[in-house]
């Protein structure tokens, strides 16, 4: 059996919900699945070394230590083919790296800086934090693929989302929005062409009570497994094994 490696970036804390899920999570994953992560918390201000992860999930808990921290890891999953995954906070992220990157745009997150004149993450008309929503997914998507549902219904733990003004530059630019509100509001975002880049404003950590992880999250998990075996077959092959 392969057993991936993963960085949970992130400030780990025990009065982030997301975060006291994990290991109910790992369990249920290996246990359920038969998929075993090896799983390693990464805070935000020492994430310079990520390519060598089999995978990297971006956990909620924002704002985060280091913005730079949050954005290059990002940043390392997106270039390197790494299976990636950014829920809440790592969904912000994500779409701050992308922005900033490899559109050039001079955003920041109002979170971070509330002060910025032009910010690409904003509050919320109305707060998330503790709610269900609906989520339309679009047809075709990896998010529907791994749902298998039209719609589906998240819990919340955000009060901060993406400027609307930025969507269609961001999807000019190469980004999918896969799955949005009733009123159009972005909630998943992937990446056409890498082997697993799926982000999410909902945290999919909270569904149920952890006994049975949410499906973005089992997805991930063979992910990051499919990459494992790859890289070891890699290894192999410049070895001469058969």
């Amino acid at each position: 059996m392969t057993t991936a490696t993963v960085a949970l970036v992130g400030d780990r804390s025990p009065h982030v919900q997301a975060h006291a899920r994990i290991p109910a999570l790992l369990s249920a994953l290996r246990e359920r699945d038969g998929l075993t992560l090896d799983a390693y918390w990464i805070p935000t201000t020492d994430t310079g070394d990520l390519e060598r992860f089999d995978a990297v999930w971006m956990l909620p808990g924002s704002p985060y230590r280091s913005e730079a921290g949050a954005l290059q890891a990002a940043r390392t999953a997106r270039k390197h083919a790494v299976p990636f995954l950014g829920t809440c906070g790592g969904f912000q992220h994500a779409l701050l790296e992308y922005a900033r990157t490899v559109l050039g745009l001079a955003v920041s997150h109002a979170e971070n800086d509330p002060a910025a004149s032009d910010p690409l993450l904003v509050p919320l008309e109305c707060s998330l934090a503790g709610h269900e929503d609906t989520v339309r997914l679009a047809p075709g998507s990896l998010a529907e693929q791994i749902i298998g549902a039209e719609q589906t219904v998240e819990r919340y733990s955000c009060s901060y989302g993406l400027d609307a003004r930025y969507l269609p530059v961001l999807a000019g630019g190469g980004l999918r929005f896969s799955g949005h509100d009733a009123a159009g509001a972005a909630r998943i975002l992937e990446l056409p062409g890498h082997p697993f880049f799926l982000a999410t404003l909902f945290q999919p950590e909270l569904a149920g009570d952890g006994s049975r992880p949410h499906p973005v999250i089992t997805a991930f998990a063979a992910a990051a497994v499919a990459h494992a075996a790859g890289r070891a077959g890699r290894c192999d092959r410049r070895a001469g094994r058969v």
